[in-house]
């Protein structure tokens, strides 16, 4: 799988040339930089995680924001993608990562290409959730985030039903992840 990946260099480029600003790509790295983190402690679990696609996916996962930053970033990020002749691998981490999915009905009501847009792979979910526990650059608790998602989508919007449940099965595979990196106050990769 990895022999069609990006490196995370052209990754970046991809970012830069599709025209995302210089505050996506910070949330983009800082994103990667976690993801990458929670995919080790998967793989000291005994799963089996492709580092280096939760790497190039997590950089590319707001590629859309160039063009919106509506939840529809998701769909035009996947368009870009596939103009771009990324991996289908990629291509799904980017139209999975919003929110903590987004079902077929979902998709209907937004307009959307009827379809699934729920993370299913490992990758997916790594990348889903690594992004949930980042705020612009900053390491955040995944309490600060179900509060935000509350005030924007209401209190019982199933997303945040989502992002507990993704969060609950982090917690039970590899153990508090958010406690783990709460000491963090930024994460940030930088890449040669």
């Amino acid at each position: 799988m990895n022999e069609r990946l990006p490196s995370t260099r052209v990754a970046l480029k991809l970012l830069s040339r599709s025209g995302c600003s210089s505050k996506v790509i910070a949330h983009c790295k800082a994103v990667s930089a976690l993801a990458v983190q929670i995919a080790k402690a998967c793989e000291k679990k005994g799963l089996n995680a492709d580092i280096k696609l939760v790497q190039v996916g997590a950089l590319l996962h707001d590629i859309g924001r160039s063009k919106t930053h509506g939840v529809a970033h998701v769909v035009v990020g996947a368009e870009i993608a596939r103009s771009l002749n990324l991996p289908e691998s990629v291509v799904s981490i980017i139209e999975r990562h919003a929110g903590g999915g987004v079902t077929i009905d979902e998709a209907k009501r937004l307009g959307w290409p009827v379809k699934s847009y729920l993370p299913q792979a490992l990758e997916e979910k790594i990348v889903t959730y690594a992004d949930k526990l980042i705020e612009g650059p900053r390491r955040v608790r995944i309490e600060r985030t179900i509060k935000k998602f509350s005030r924007e989508l209401g209190e019982n919007h199933s997303s945040i039903k989502r992002v507990k449940k993704l969060h609950k099965e982090f917690s039970s595979l590899i153990g508090d992840f958010d406690a783990y990196s709460r000491t963090r106050k930024n994460v940030w990769l930088f890449f040669s």
